[in-house]
């Protein structure tokens, strides 16, 4: 991995990907440098203004890429459900799901069907997601799923007797808990996909520290102008830029040799080339990966028949 870059992302030609929050930061550099390496790249953004917006910088920056803008809310099961019946109904096969869509710290708040806002876009909107794209994945050789982490996750384990949050709210607690989800979700995932007899790898990473919107959105919401401006010194100062914080997704969806339930994040922690990541033990929990799937699945009545515990 050592100097893994862009330039050492093998050929996509013929491969299609979906990008989750491809419309600005981490996700839009990875739906760029995929449809550069030859993919057609579904971007999947949640608002139509914004997507149109980063798939004609797309088009400029890479004039000959294949890619195309869809609407995606995962904070909307019935968004959710929409977009993969289009994708099912259109596309013979999924080679690359990549599930980077996410908030942060947000105040509290609800998605559309009720679930505490990180936990239901950062978890519940992508577990949906998957499981209904798993028939287009499964019958696509060589598909890979992403899921895009943090570590922060290390904040906090899950309380599996209070996943939205009801009795106590802390931003940050959420949020970490959120992306212990994503990597337990990998865990599980892995292992029931590896029981079913599929080749699918399902693999998670983290950006490290990147400048993106991510750090200013939830402050913005608040009105902590104070706040703000922190996180806006920190991305000029201290962050990657956006290129660097996509690296490790990159890798985790194209480089040779990933192995399931990887979790790839920048060799020095917040920056830098990607490598295997340090992941909290709780995150490799068979029994919490299991509770927190079938959890999952009474939330969102997605279930993914293939893949049955």
């Amino acid at each position: 991995m050592t100097g893994w870059n862009a330039r050492n992302i093998p050929s996509q030609g013929g491969r299609t990907a979906v990008v989750t929050g491809a419309n600005s930061g981490i996700g839009y550099v990875t739906a760029r440098e995929l449809a550069r390496a030859g993919a057609h790249v579904v971007l999947a953004c949640r608002s139509r203004t914004r997507g149109e917006a980063a798939l004609s910088r797309l088009r400029d920056e890479v004039p000959r890429a294949s890619a195309e803008f869809a609407p995606l809310d995962l904070g909307d099961l019935a968004s959710v459900r929409t977009f993969a019946a289009a994708q099912a109904e259109r596309d013979q096969r999924l080679d690359l799901l990549v599930n980077n869509a996410g908030v942060m710290a947000l105040p509290h708040g609800r998605t559309a069907d009720g679930f505490e806002t990180q936990f239901g876009v950062n978890h519940l909107g992508h577990f949906a997601l998957t499981g209904l794209l798993m028939p287009l994945l499964l019958r696509t050789p060589g598909a890979r799923i992403v899921s895009l982490s943090s570590g922060f996750h290390a904040l906090a384990d899950l309380d599996h007797t209070d996943l939205n949050a009801e009795r106590r709210y802390r931003r940050w607690i959420a949020y970490g808990r959120s992306k212990t989800a994503n990597l337990l979700f990998v865990h599980e995932l892995s292992r029931r996909l590896a029981a079913a007899g599929s080749g699918i790898v399902a693999a998670a990473a983290h950006p490290g520290y990147a400048a993106t919107n991510l750090q200013t959105a939830g402050p913005r919401q608040e009105g902590r102008r104070t706040a703000a401006r922190l996180m806006e010194l920190g991305n000029r100062i201290i962050a990657q830029p956006a290129a660097g914080g996509a690296l490790p997704t990159l890798y985790a969806a194209t480089a040779p040799g990933v192995r399931p339930d990887a979790f790839i994040g920048p060799k020095l922690g917040w920056r830098g080339a990607p490598t295997r990541s340090w992941r909290a033990g709780w995150t490799l929990d068979d029994t919490s990966g299991e509770r927190l799937w079938t959890a999952s699945e009474e939330l969102t009545g997605v279930r993914y028949p293939s893949l049955a515990g």
